[in-house]
C-alpha cells in the first residue's frame, strides 16, 4: 500500500471516530436535559368502587332429590308418571306384577290355616293330660311332652302370621307411590322392563321436591375458600341465558375436599331462588362470589405497584407491616418513592388506605428509556480494527 493511500485510510478511520463520540456526547446531553416526565408512563389515582370476588363453576340441582327405587323385584304392569310430571305424596307413580306375591300370600295363609289346626289338637291332647294326670292315670312326663307339642302349635301359628304379614307388605311394595310432592325429573323404567331388587335398590323416579328454591354445587379452590363466607352474595350466568346475571346467597362451605391431582377443592353451596322456573337441573353456573367491597374509595392501578425503578430513586423500606407498599411519582424532574399502605384489591385496583397521595395525583407504572433504568448510557467503547 502506497503512503498516500496509508494516510487517506488513517483519516477514514479517525473521522468515524471523531463522529462517533460527537454523537455519544450528543446524545448524552440530550439525554440528561430530557424531563424525566417524558421518560415514564405514569397513571392517575381516582376514587371509585372496588369489588373482591373469585370465581367458580358449578351445577344448578334441585335443594331435595329424591330417588324413588323399590324393595321388590318384577315387571313394570302400570305406568302412572312420566317426565316433568307433577305429583303429590302418595300419588301411584307405577304398578310392577303382583301375581308372584298374591300366590305367595295365598300358600301362607293355608299355612297359617293347617297351623292353627294343630294348634287346636294340641290344646285338647295338653287339657285331656293333665285330667288323666290328675287322676293317676299317665306319668308326669307324658303331661310334659303334650306342653312341649302346645309351645311348638303356638309358635308355628306365630311364624304364619309373620309371613303373611311379609307377604302383604311385599305385596303392598308393588305400588310404587310417590314420598314427597314435587316434579319428576327422571324416569327410568318402561312398561314390561323387569326390575331386579336383589343385590341393591333400582332406581325407577327422580323427582325434584321444590324447583323454585335450587343450589349450585361449585368446587373452589382452597387458595380461594378461605374468603369465602356463609351468606355472601353471589352473581352467576348460565349459557341459556348469557345476557342475564342471577342472584344467590353462600349457604354452606362443605368440610370434606376433593383431591384429583394434588390439587384440592371444597364444594361451596349456594342457594338461588328460581320463582319464574328458568332454571332447570344440570344446568353450568358460571359463579362469581363477592368476598369484599369498597365503595368511594382510593384507589390505584395494579400496574403502578410492580413499578420497580432500577435507579434514579431509592425505593423505601416497606418495614414490618403487611399492607406497606411504595408507589413513585416525578416530582421536580426525579422520582420520588411514596410509601402507602394499601387495602382490598380486585383484578384491576389496589385501595389506598394512607399515604400522601390523593386523588389526581400521577404514579409512575412503566419505564420507557431505552435502558430501562431511566439513566443516561454509560461509557461505550470503540475499538479501531
Amino acid at each position: 500500500m502506497t503512503p498516500k493511500a496509508r494516510t487517506f485510510r488513517n483519516l477514514f478511520i479517525w473521522l468515524i471516530v471523531l463522529g462517533l463520540i460527537g454523537g455519544g456526547v450528543y446524545y448524552w446531553r440530550h439525554r440528561a436535559g430530557e424531563p424525566a416526565a417524558a421518560r415514564f408512563r405514569t397513571v392517575t389515582l381516582d376514587t371509585g368502587n372496588i369489588v373482591k370476588t373469585v370465581s367458580a363453576n358449578g351445577t344448578l340441582n334441585p335443594v331435595t332429590l329424591v330417588n324413588v327405587g323399590t324393595q321388590v323385584s318384577g315387571t313394570v304392569r302400570e305406568l302412572n308418571a312420566d317426565f316433568n310430571d307433577h305429583v303429590k305424596k302418595g300419588q301411584i307413580l307405577a304398578k310392577l306384577d303382583p301375581s308372584l306375591f298374591e300366590a305367595q300370600l295365598k300358600q301362607d295363609q293355608a299355612a297359617l290355616a293347617s297351623a292353627r289346626s294343630t294348634l287346636k289338637l294340641a290344646e285338647i291332647n295338653a287339657r285331656r293330660n293333665r285330667d288323666l294326670f290328675a287322676k293317676g292315670y299317665i306319668a308326669e312326663s307324658d303331661v310334659d311332652t303334650t306342653n312341649q307339642a302346645l309351645a311348638d302349635a303356638r309358635a308355628k301359628v306365630a311364624s304364619a302370621k309373620a309371613q303373611i304379614q311379609r307377604d302383604r307388605t311385599n305385596l303392598s311394595y308393588t305400588v310404587i307411590r310417590s314420598p314427597v310432592s314435587g316434579v319428576v325429573v327422571s324416569r327410568n323404567i318402561d312398561i314390561g322392563q323387569t326390575v331386579a331388587a336383589s343385590f341393591q335398590t333400582p332406581t325407577l323416579f327422580q323427582i325434584a321436591q321444590d324447583l323454585t328454591h335450587m343450589q349450585i354445587d361449585t368446587s373452589m379452590a382452597e387458595a380461594d375458600v378461605g374468603g369465602v363466607k356463609v351468606g355472601q352474595k353471589v352473581t352467576f350466568t348460565v349459557d341459556a341465558y348469557p345476557d342475564r346475571t342471577f342472584h344467590g346467597s353462600v349457604r354452606q362451605i362443605r368440610l370434606n375436599p376433593t383431591i384429583q391431582q394434588n390439587v384440592v377443592t371444597y364444594d361451596v353451596v349456594v342457594n338461588v331462588n328460581n320463582p319464574e322456573g328458568v332454571l332447570l337441573p344440570g344446568m353450568t353456573a358460571y359463579v362469581t362470589v363477592v368476598i369484599d367491597r369498597r365503595d368511594n374509595v382510593l384507589r390505584v392501578p395494579n400496574a403502578a405497584l410492580r413499578f420497580h425503578p432500577r435507579g434514579g430513586a431509592e425505593a423505601l423500606p416497606n418495614g414490618q407491616h403487611p399492607y406497606a407498599r411504595t408507589l413513585y411519582r416525578v416530582e421536580n424532574n426525579k422520582l420520588v418513592p411514596v410509601p402507602v399502605t394499601i387495602g382490598i384489591a380486585n383484578n384491576q385496583y389496589t385501595e389506598i388506605v394512607s399515604g400522601n397521595l390523593k386523588a389526581g395525583n400521577h404514579v409512575v407504572v412503566e419505564d420507557l428509556g431505552p435502558a430501562g433504568n431511566g439513566k443516561p448510557p454509560g461509557h461505550f467503547r470503540f475499538r479501531a480494527f
